[in-house]
């Protein structure tokens, strides 16, 4: 067995070993079709390996998790199985910096939108950096699992907020056939909500500035006698979207039932989905689960506090990961 020559904090290396912990779970369950998604391309999620091919880069997102799942149980290392784990460590960075770079510059030409400019391939980037450090350190004394599973725990709830705030926050508007417009709660007298406001106003400027041609509200009953999608009509209507440009799906009770509603209307169009950014990740997930590929854009929101709906993203870490895992009974 061969070690390194300088020590990693138990607590360093308890947070290592749970990353380690979740990528190659999260890995593993991707490439294995948990989560409804075509294996060969699941793990777009959180790496970008396209370039090798579906087979090639199934093949390495099995290795690369199983060797990291080796040094979660096992972190001394012979000098064979030392080399062909950091070797896949460092091919992963690789791609996450690259993947970092293209995002960038998408950012930077103006491809997409990102207000903060923090990109998920760039946290990833720092975190693969920090599991590429900890392999090269000598393992700690003590190492418990209790630590170790507490962080994979952590960091599994926090995916989710880390997707809404990088891939959620992004723009990807760009020429379409339609927007597709998620409904939220209407008051009783017909009012809409802030949500909803702001989805069907982010929606009709994306009309009114020739993005799509039509737009597709969908939803539910509201508080009182006016339905969701008649009350998201008229909004739509007053802010000079024509009538013949609106459709609707009044049963959109809930993400499912929109994709479930809208995807063979949607099937072979450019779609652009429209609403709040903690709730895209979910949707883009559940219509890859269909497989149809939409363009997220996130509701520019009214008021400054709902950049902030602290409720709507705790409630989304759990509805995240529901999604995910019903899409392999799908």
């Amino acid at each position: 067995m061969t070690t390194s020559g300088f020590d990693c904090s138990p607590s360093s290396w308890s947070f290592a070993r749970g990353l380690a912990l979740f990528l190659s779970g999260f890995t593993l369950l991707n490439a294995a079709g948990v989560g409804g998604l075509n294996p060969g391309h699941a793990n777009l999620w959180w790496i970008d390996l396209r370039a090798f091919g579906a087979p090639v880069s199934w093949l390495l997102e099995v290795g690369f998790a199983g060797a990291l799942l080796a040094w979660v149980v096992r972190p001394e290392m012979g000098a064979s199985r030392r080399r062909m784990t950091l070797a896949l460590t460092g091919l992963f960075l690789a791609f996450a910096l690259i993947n970092a770079a293209t995002v960038s510059l998408l950012l930077v030409r103006g491809g997409i939108q990102n207000p903060h400019g923090v990109t998920l391939s760039g946290c990833l980037s720092l975190a693969l950096t920090g599991l590429l450090w900890a392999q090269h350190a000598r393992p700690p004394v003590q190492r418990g699992w209790g630590n170790t599973l507490a962080a994979g725990a952590i960091i599994a709830l926090g995916f989710p907020l880390l997707q809404a705030f990088c891939f959620g926050k992004t723009d990807y508007r760009r020429p379409a056939q339609v927007a597709l417009v998620l409904g939220a709660r209407v008051y009783a007298d017909g009012q809409l909500s802030d949500a909803v406001a702001d989805r069907v106003r982010t929606a009709a400027e994306l009309y009114r500035e020739g993005w799509v041609e039509r737009l597709i509200v969908s939803g539910g009953p509201g508080d009182g006698a006016v339905h969701e999608t008649e009350a998201m009509q008229r909004y739509a209507e007053s802010l000079g979207v024509p009538a013949s440009a609106l459709s609707a799906d009044p049963l959109g009770f809930n993400t499912a039932a929109t994709v479930k509603n809208t995807r063979i209307q949607l099937a072979g169009q450019r779609v652009l989905v429209v609403s709040e950014f903690y709730h895209l990740p979910r949707l883009k997930l559940a219509f890859a689960q269909a497989g149809i590929e939409v363009f997220t854009v996130p509701a520019k929101p009214d008021h400054w506090l709902r950049n902030w709906p602290i409720r709507s993203l705790i409630r989304e870490v759990p509805a995240f990961w529901l999604y995910w895992w019903r899409g392999s009974a799908r």
